[in-house]
Parts: C-alpha cells; sequence; structure tokens
C-alpha cells in the first residue's frame, strides 16, 4: 500500500493573552514565556521590545518611532499519513503580520520566525546521543536529517504551504558558539553587515538537508550577528519590512534566551566569537527558563519516537527512499 502525507494547518494569535495549548511544543520560546506568575507581563514585555526594535530599523518616514506595529501569529502544522487516521504534531513556527498606522494597512511579514519540529527534537536528543552513548570520539549517523529534511521540503513545495503563504519561509537562529565570524565588506541597508564562518556547523549542514542556505548578518546596532536560513535569494526575495518583521522578531526573543551573546555589552567587531559564558552581557526583565527548555527538548524527541518513528518506522523509510 502506497503511503502520503496530509498537511493541515492551524493558526492561534500571539499576544499578551496568549496560553500555549497541550499540543504545542513548550520548548518553543514564545510558550515558554507564557507559562508562570509572569506569564501576561513577559508576553506584553517582549512584544514592546518587538515593536520598539521595528520602529527603530524601520525609521524612514518615521519620525516619532511608533509608526509600525508587528503582529504575531502561531502557525502549527500537523500531519498525517493516508491510513492512519492520527494526525502528529509535525512544525510550529511564527508569522509575523506589519501594522502600518499611518496609512491603516495590514502588510503579511515572513513565516518561520521561532522555529520548533518533534522530530528535529528526537534527531538531536535521542538519535544523535544514542548514537554517541559510550563512544569515545563524536560521530554523526550516516542519515543524520535526513527524513526531517524531506518532510520539511514535502511541506514547503505542498498545497497546504501555497495555500496559506505568499512566500517561503525564512528561519534565523543564533550563531554557533564554536565557530568564528569574520565581518565582510558586504552591508545591507536592514540586514547590516555579513559575517562568513570558518567552517560549517552541524546546525548547516542539517537545514542544507531541509534545501535551506544561510548567510549570516549584523542588523544596524545589534551587538551579534545571526544566521539566516533560506531559499532562493534572501536579499531580494523579501521587502525591507519583511526582513524587519523577522529581525525584530528574533532579536527580542534571542535577547532574553541567549543574553549572553544577544544582549551582550560588547558589541561584534570584525572578526567574533561567540561566548555563552561571557559574564558582560544584560539581562532583560523578562523570564525564561533555559533549563526547564532543555529538559523537555529530550522529552518532546521520546514523544516523537514513541508516536511517530517507531509505529510508522516502515512507512517512512519507503516514504523517504522514493522520495524526489
Amino acid at each position: 500500500m502506497s503511503h502520503d502525507f496530509n498537511f493541515s494547518i492551524k493558526t492561534q494569535r500571539l499576544d499578551e493573552h496568549y496560553e500555549p495549548s497541550t499540543s504545542t511544543r513548550i520548548t518553543t520560546n514564545f510558550a515558554n514565556l507564557a507559562r508562570g506568575e509572569s506569564r501576561q507581563a513577559n508576553l506584553r514585555n517582549a512584544l514592546t521590545m518587538i515593536d520598539s526594535r521595528f520602529n527603530a530599523l524601520a525609521h524612514w518616514d518615521n519620525p516619532n518611532a511608533d509608526r509600525y506595529a508587528v503582529e504575531l501569529e502561531i502557525v502549527s502544522v500537523d500531519m498525517d499519513i493516508t491510513g492512519s487516521d492520527e494526525a502528529f504534531p509535525s512544525i510550529e513556527v511564527l508569522k509575523t503580520y506589519i501594522l502600518d498606522k499611518q496609512t491603516n494597512e495590514r502588510i503579511e511579514g515572513i513565516v518561520g520566525n521561532n522555529f520548533s519540529s518533534y522530530v528535529r527534537d528526537y534527531d538531536f536528543s535521542v538519535l544523535l546521543l544514542n548514537h554517541n552513548k559510550d563512544k569515545p570520539q563524536f560521530s554523526i549517523p550516516e542519515d543524520f536529517g535526513d527524513l526531517h529534511g524531506k518532510l520539511f521540503q514535502y511541506f514547503v513545495s505542498s498545497q497546504t504551504y501555497k495555500n496559506n503563504f505568499k512566500k517561503p519561509p525564512v528561519i534565523c537562529l543564533s550563531v554557533s558558539d564554536n565557530k568564528t565570524y569574520r565581518r565582510t565588506e558586504n552591508q545591507h541597508p536592514v540586514l547590516g553587515f555579513e559575517y562568513l564562518p570558518n567552517e560549517s556547523s552541524l546546525t548547516e549542514q542539517y537545514f542544507q538537508k531541509m534545501g535551506l542556505q544561510v548567510r549570516y548578518f549584523m542588523p544596524p546596532n545589534s551587538v551579534a550577528p545571526f544566521a539566516f536560513y533560506f531559499f532562493g535569494d534572501l536579499l531580494n526575495d523579501y521587502s525591507n519590512l519583511e526582513l524587519i518583521s523577522t529581525i525584530s522578531t528574533m532579536e527580542t526573543f534571542q535577547k532574553i534566551y541567549r543574553p549572553e551573546i544577544y544582549n551582550a555589552n560588547a558589541v561584534a567587531g570584525k572578526v567574533y566569537k561567540p561566548n555563552l559564558k561571557n559574564l558582560d552581557h544584560s539581562l532583560t526583565q523578562i523570564i525564561y527558563d533555559r533549563e526547564e527548555r532543555s529538559r523537555l527538548a529530550k522529552e518532546q524527541g521520546k514523544f516523537a519516537e514513541e508516536y511517530f518513528i517507531k509505529p510508522y518506522q516502515n512507512i517512512l523509510a519507503q516514504w523517504s527512499a522514493n522520495f524526489a
């Protein structure tokens, strides 16, 4: 029997009243903020930071730095295998919308912010750890990331994706603390100076299997570069406002989650090596439980193994082998 995958999309507004659903990956940055006694203040402060950063970058025709506001929508993608009658939570991302208060326009932004995936949790927190258990030297399984990469590409090329999103996703991540980055002379008005890494990272290789290229840029008045993963042409396929919506959103979350890098008191120079043990940084007033996030990533990886990888192992292997 031949099997295929069908995708369904659910959306939910991310605002100060947001409460994570039972199917949301609770390691996701925005879900972590929306828990505990400070949940509403956390969300309100994070959204204010995003709006402020957006207006600072979109400074033209914006003399009072209050022309724009950013709306965030949580996009949850469920995947079901034909004939199984069961859906599995596949991907969750944020999509941005830009509110121009001067023209009363609501402009569609970029999807892909805060990208999260149960299968990726399985790959890094279960498969990779088990592969290296009790081994003297770290190594990577030969097919590491193959299934996840093919599933992601299949989703992005699906009619479901095309019906919901006008442009391909852009995924903005932190730079790697085990690489060195050198600033080039290439400068974009919004993305800022481009940096080049000294070598490829495991994350870079993993995202390449998803069909994504990567470039590193440090936006104006940021303190460290970001990794931008994309299809096509990052600099020409998206408008300045679209790019700013991703920068302002992801810089805010990185300031909260990785303050040692993105809320550091010193700006990255021509040669930059990120340091997660950097003590010269400032903390935001937003409470974030990083220890819980790491622990839950393992739990969610095991969830993916139990309810998706193992039950459909043969089907997934056959589908992956036939994927063009």
